[in-house]
């Protein structure tokens, strides 16, 4: 395997930032639980306080609806949920709505039953349907509750920007809750929770640079309150029981100040992807596979950073072994299927082709992607599709 790696996977999980290690770093030398009111309680209390405004101001969230938990999984369990309270009144949620496209954590429904949730469809382009969704929620039966309506900011897949402050608006005005995974979009670009209006953002540290297995719930407006999913020693002001997890949630706020940063000019990020995304096409040709590339999602507005197409008789289990031999790290589409790769439901919602979707590969870029990453890309796939090449004509001189 080659000593130097091209790291292109950054929407499965960023490398750990240096800042957010050493503040980690520090936190861990720091004994101190942070419901304890001794001096060591409170400065651990301390640190976790600044993470919660770091990571209110990513967002431009009130930093008391800041709720940490174990990642934006949790955070969408969290925030799907029938039991809705307004200014400590309840107010149910009866039906869930939640877009084709989104994350299987949020597509599972959280604790809703079955029974309770309806998808929306998208178009061929990856962006909702609204015509649909406007006819969904039109026929909500709010009786026994409001809609609930669940819907990506950023797809991890296609990179395709929802218009989530259109579908907000329209929820709204049916009186219904609306829940955005914000994971794929902060530190890409600007995310602002009053701009979009929505009352839950679901966050994930480890894909702006911070630790694994942290996240968090904003929960926009403060007369908002879902019913707690762990209940415990009245942690996160009795939102989420648990010892917080002091150290992750530090690199989380140092890593969320970054990301802010970034998100104001994402250019250099997105020129390389688009360089690369150019060199695509005519290697392809010159291998005698014309017409067989497709990139996904291109017809819908996109973040910079990420690129997922497919070739003709590409196949994704070979090319991403092929790719990581040649020293390439990519994915197949998102990464949390246990490594698994198979049809993306992504483009299956987008209708497709079945054994195109089968062999996609995604390229996803972040602030440490070099020049000689997205070329060193180019040459593995130069390989790949040389071979891919040479496969397709032996088979059409053995038909004649």
């Amino acid at each position: 395997m080659p000593a130097n790696r091209a790291y292109l996977d950054y929407n499965a999980t960023a490398p750990l930032r240096d800042a957010a290690r050493e503040g980690m770093v520090e936190s861990f030398g720091q004994p101190g639980n942070a419901s304890s009111v001794h001096g060591e309680g409170r400065l651990a209390r301390k640190h976790i306080e600044q993470a919660r405004n770091q990571i209110a101001a990513l967002v431009n969230a009130p930093s008391e609806g800041i709720v940490f938990t174990s990642g934006a999984t949790e955070a969408a369990h969290m925030a799907l949920t029938p039991m809705i309270y307004s200014n400590g009144t309840l107010r149910p949620a009866s039906m869930l709505y939640v877009l084709e496209t989104e994350h299987p954590c949020v597509l599972a429904g959280g604790r809703f039953g079955a029974e309770q949730v309806r998808t929306i469809p998208v178009l061929p382009s990856g962006l909702i349907d609204l015509d649909a969704f406007d006819a969904l929620l039109s026929a909500h039966d709010d009786s026994t509750g409001v809609a609930m309506v669940a819907v990506q900011l950023v797809n991890s897949e296609t990179g395709v920007i929802q218009p989530v402050a259109e579908v907000a608006k329209r929820t709204r005005f049916q009186g219904g809750y609306v829940v955005c995974d914000a994971v794929q979009a902060v530190g890409r670009i600007p995310v602002d929770a009053a701009q979009l209006g929505v009352d839950f953002l679901l966050l994930s540290a480890h894909k702006i640079g911070g630790p694994q297995g942290v996240g968090a719930l904003a929960v926009c407006h403060s007369i908002l309150a879902p019913e707690p999913a762990i209940r415990g020693g009245g942690q996160e002001l009795n939102r989420r029981g648990g010892t917080e997890n002091v150290a992750g949630i530090v690199g989380f706020g140092v890593a969320a100040e970054a990301a802010a940063r970034e998100a104001v000019d994402y250019s250099q990020i997105a020129a390389k992807r688009d360089w690369l995304m150019d060199q695509l096409e005519p290697i392809c040709a010159a291998q005698g596979l014309a017409n067989c590339l497709e990139i996904f999602g291109v017809q819908a507005p996109r973040v910079g950073n990420t690129l997922l197409f497919g070739v003709e008789g590409l196949k994704a289990e070979t090319a991403l072994i092929a790719f990581d031999l040649d020293g390439v790290a990519v994915s197949s589409g998102s990464a949390c299927s246990s490594g698994k790769v198979g049809r993306s439901h992504v483009l299956e919602a987008m209708g497709v082709d079945a054994e195109l979707a089968r062999g996609a590969i995604r390229i996803s870029l972040g602030w440490n992607s070099s020049q000689a990453d997205v070329q060193q890309f180019v040459h593995a796939f130069e390989r790949i599709t040389k071979r891919l090449g040479e496969m397709k004509r032996n088979e059409l001189e053995r038909a004649s």
